[in-house]
C-alpha cells in the first residue's frame, strides 16, 4: 500500500485575482494570513495579562501551583471574567489557526482569496483583543459583538479557502 500524497493543482481562473508576473499579490495575501495566525497567537498571550493581575490580587502563592483552579473562588469578579476570557481566547485560537493555515495553503498555490478574506484575517486579532477588554470590563453587548465578529472572520477564512479548493476540483471532474 503506497502513501497517497495530496497535491493541489494550479489555481483556477475563476477564483484567482489578477497577479503580476512575480506573484506578489499571492505573497501579500499569504502574508495577511500568516500575520493573522501570529497575531492571534499573541492575543492568547495578551489574555494572560489581566488573568495574572487578578491572581496577584487573590493572594496567589506558590502553594496555589498545586491546584491553580482552586483559587478561582478567591478571584475578584473582574478576575473571574478575565479567566473566562482567557479560556475563550484559547478556544477561539483553536478554531482560527486552522482557518489561517488553510488560507495560507490556498494562497501558496496561487489561489488568491477575495479582499474580504484578507480583511477578515486582519480583523480577527483586533476583535479578539477588544473581546478580552469588553469581557474583563463587563460590557456584554460589546463582548458579544466582538465574539460574533471573530467567529464570522474565522468562518469566512474557512469558506474562502474551501471554495477555492472546491472550484479547482470541479474543473478536473
Amino acid at each position: 500500500m503506497g502513501l497517497a500524497v495530496f497535491s493541489l493543482p494550479p489555481p483556477p481562473a475563476a477564483v484567482s485575482l489578477a497577479t503580476d508576473s512575480g506573484g506578489m499579490a499571492g505573497l501579500a495575501a499569504g502574508a495577511a494570513f500568516a500575520w493573522s495566525l501570529v497575531l492571534s497567537g499573541a492575543v492568547v498571550i495578551i489574555s494572560l495579562i489581566p488573568l495574572g493581575a487578578a491572581r496577584s490580587q487573590a493572594d496567589f502563592t506558590p502553594a496555589d501551583l498545586a491546584a491553580p483552579r482552586a483559587m478561582f473562588d478567591r478571584l475578584p469578579a473582574w478576575g473571574k471574567r478575565a479567566n473566562w476570557a482567557h479560556q475563550n481566547t484559547l478556544e477561539a485560537f483553536t478554531l482560527h489557526a486552522p482557518a489561517c493555515l488553510l488560507a495560507l495553503v490556498v494562497a501558496a498555490h496561487g489561489w488568491l482569496p477575495t479582499g474580504l478574506a484578507v480583511g477578515a484575517a486582519w480583523l480577527h486579532p483586533l476583535l479578539r483583543v477588544l473581546y478580552i477588554g469588553a469581557y474583563v470590563a463587563n460590557v456584554p453587548p460589546l463582548r458579544s459583538l466582538c465574539w460574533i465578529g471573530g467567529i464570522l472572520c474565522t468562518g469566512f477564512l474557512y469558506s474562502a479557502g474551501l471554495q477555492a479548493i472546491l472550484a479547482r476540483s470541479e474543473e478536473h471532474t
